[in-house]
């Protein structure tokens, strides 16, 4: 399909070989690359803030950048398809939940931040899938806040500065501690949402004389 057959087709028709899903399936990529640069800083997981470590925390920039560029491009392009709306948070998650993980399992991050925001991140995923007979959830702007303050938070873990500038660390865990916020607060209203949406379509569904789920 030709970008302007896409235009064409509206919202959510859009081929899934465009530009912004493969920008999307790009990131996905990227995680691997970017834990393999993590360990390979830190043999016997003691971080060195070496050059691996500036490679990682490129590899995240590089892989948060295609995340606002495909999304730029999906917009301006009349690209927005339902494969893009569930794979990109998708690809946010991997990249995310990996950086967290290693932040934590480097001893730099306390574990319990990292358990709150992946169950909150794969529980969202989870029930977007359960109700995706009904609809797809998208993304809101409390969500995109709060991937935006996540990778902030990580970017400045990532940065191997701490030694020279101590105050980043308090800076890193502070941006973090805003994200958990915005994180549990967004959790609860995608769970509202998913509430609704699947209330209408079970109000739907009767309406047609089918059977409630």
């Amino acid at each position: 399909m030709t970008s302007t057959d896409a235009t064409a087709a509206g919202p959510g028709r859009a081929g899934v070989w465009n530009l912004p899903n493969v920008l999307t399936m790009l990131r996905i990529a990227l995680v691997p690359f970017f834990v393999w640069f993590l360990i390979a800083d830190a043999p016997g997981l003691q971080s060195e803030a070496g050059p691996w470590r500036w490679a990682a925390a490129a590899a995240f920039a590089v892989a948060i950048y295609t995340d606002k560029l495909d999304g730029d491009i999906a917009r301006s392009r009349n690209l927005v398809t339902d494969f893009g709306k569930i794979a990109d948070p998708i690809a946010d998650k991997l990249l995310i939940g990996s950086a967290l993980v290693m932040l934590s399992v480097l001893g730099e991050l306390p574990w319990w931040v990292t358990v709150v925001i992946l169950v909150r991140e794969w529980g969202i995923t989870a029930l977007r899938f359960f109700v995706i007979r009904y609809g797809v959830i998208p993304a809101s702007r409390g969500g995109k806040l709060k991937t935006v303050v996540q990778t902030a938070a990580i970017f400045l873990y990532l940065l191997p500065l701490a030694a020279i500038m101590p105050w980043l660390s308090w800076a890193a865990f502070a941006v973090m501690m805003v994200a958990v916020l915005i994180t549990v607060w967004t959790g609860v209203e995608y769970v509202v949402e998913a509430m609704r949406l699947r209330s209408k379509g079970k109000l739907q569904g009767t309406a047609n004389g089918q059977e409630p789920a």
